[in-house]
This record gives C-alpha cells, sequence and structure tokens, in this order.
C-alpha cells in the first residue's frame, strides 16, 4: 500500500536550497516543484527571493577580490617558520575562502547571467558597496515580465511609501519629455538598511532604474559615471539622498536622463 505523499512546507531554509541549486537533485524532484508551485502563487515572496540574489551578487563583487589579495608578509614569516601551523593555517585559510565565496555565489546561481552584468569592474574602480547594489538590482528587476515593480505607478502611495519605508523623501520624476513613462516602484535591502527603486520604460520597452538610499556619513558627493558592459551608470549624493541612475543607453542619453531628475529635485548633476 502506497504511503500518501506528505505535503511540502515551503519555509526560508527550503527557498534558500533552491535558489542555491540544492533542489536539482531527481530526490528533491517533489520540494522543487512545490517551491515553483509556491513562488508562483508568492509573487512577493518571489521578489524577496530575488532580493536575496542581488545581495549575494553585491557580496560576490565585493569579497572576491579578497581571495586574490596576498598573505601579509609578517603572517607568512610566522607560518614559515613553523611548518605545522603553516599547513593548518593553509588548510584553514583555504576552506575560510571557499567558504566565503561560496556564500557570497550560491545563492547567485540561478541568476549566472547576472554575473556578468554586476561583475567586478565597479568594486576595482572604487565605487561604493550601494552603487553594486543598484546595479545588480537593477539586472534582476529590469528583465521581468509581470513583477518588474512590487508597487504601480498608477497607485497613489507610491512615493508616500516609499519615503516613509527609506526615511529619504522620494520624488516620481516625470521623465516623458525624455520618452520614458514610470512603471513603478519597490523596496529593497541596502546594506543595514533600505533603498529604493523606482523604474522607467520607454515605448521599446527599454527600462532604466532609479536606486534612491540614506547614505552613511562621509559617502562621496560627487557626481560620477561609469560604464559596465552594456550599462552606464550616473550617481551622486545630494541634500542627504543618494541616487543612481542605471540604464543600458549611450552616456549622453542617460545623462539627459540624470539632469531631468536633477531639475526635478533629484539633486545637482553636471557633467
Amino acid at each position: 500500500m502506497n504511503e500518501p505523499v506528505k505535503p511540502v512546507t515551503v519555509t526560508d531554509e527550503l527557498l534558500s536550497a533552491w535558489l542555491d541549486g540544492e533542489l536539482d537533485r531527481p530526490e528533491h524532484a517533489a520540494e522543487r516543484a512545490a517551491v515553483q508551485a509556491w513562488l508562483h502563487e508568492h509573487p512577493q515572496d518571489a521578489a524577496r527571493v530575488r532580493c536575496w540574489a542581488a545581495d549575494a551578487e553585491g557580496l560576490r563583487a565585493r569579497l572576491a577580490p579578497m581571495l586574490d589579495e596576498p598573505v601579509p608578509a609578517a603572517l607568512r614569516a610566522t607560518v614559515t617558520r613553523r611548518p605545522f601551523v603553516a599547513a593548518r593555517w593553509a588548510l584553514a585559510a583555504s576552506a575560510a575562502g571557499l567558504l566565503l565565496l561560496g556564500g557570497a555565489l550560491g545563492a547567485g546561481g540561478l541568476w549566472q547571467w547576472q554575473q556578468r552584468a554586476a561583475s567586478a569592474p565597479l568594486a576595482q574602480r572604487g565605487s561604493g558597496g550601494w552603487v553594486q547594489r543598484a546595479a545588480a538590482a537593477h539586472a534582476v528587476y529590469v528583465p521581468e515580465p509581470r513583477h518588474a515593480v512590487e508597487v504601480k505607478a498608477q497607485e497613489e502611495h507610491l512615493a508616500r511609501w516609499l519615503t516613509r519605508r527609506i526615511d529619504v523623501p522620494v520624488k516620481l520624476f516625470d521623465l516623458r519629455t525624455q520618452g520614458f513613462e514610470l512603471v513603478g516602484g519597490r523596496l529593497l535591502p541596502d546594506g543595514g538598511g533600505k533603498s529604493a527603486q523606482l523604474m522607467y520604460q520607454d515605448a521599446q520597452g527599454l527600462r532604466v532604474t532609479v536606486y534612491l538610499r540614506k547614505p552613511e556619513v562621509g559617502t562621496p558627493a560627487a557626481f560620477r559615471y561609469e560604464r559596465q558592459g552594456e550599462l552606464g551608470l550616473f550617481y551622486w549624493v545630494e541634500s542627504g539622498a543618494g541616487y543612481a541612475l542605471v540604464g543600458a543607453l549611450p552616456k549622453e542619453q542617460l545623462l539627459a536622463l540624470a539632469q531631468a531628475i536633477y531639475s526635478q529635485g533629484g539633486g545637482k548633476a553636471t557633467d
């Protein structure tokens, strides 16, 4: 007599395992199917899982270069003088490095394409981690056909809701003169705090995002531009708010959008 199939309870641990590819094995087929069905029925939780992937990508970009840093000379001299300790230290360092990189990369398995779009150049050029997160969030949500935003532009409470959540006045910029209509916005994790993402789309379906956050004390305020693969980024800090405009556009067109944001109260932008 066949035993009845027990229902699968979808927990955060199971979602994390699905995101890391741990449910890809045949013996986990029932759990994988249950998670996929559950995510389809719970779009807000699916967005939360995508945020995990964005955070993992940000960690990967921020921490992976540490694995290539040389061992400090003083530490190398110490372990060289004590072979047994050296062997154990090397083993521990290797394990720690694998754990560090594995933790950063694991949750991004489903979004391997995102690693190419939001990879090392930003970290190598010295941009802040928040700019990396802006690029990662853009790469995660822009391709979404149905759930690209959490709250649609038509919902009047969008600006008030985001303002309350990130403790920064959120203005819904009018970019129609530049050919872009507001799609909506969403709340995102941002290091130890929160940030907001506004998404805009043109008539051809091309999307740009504006990432807003409350910057830490000492964050550089200078207006800067970076190119990351197909993505261009203008970012700056003004009047207690950080802005990052992200899009796969030529620099001149992206600058025109940044200037439009500035003219509507989004900080001062100059080339």
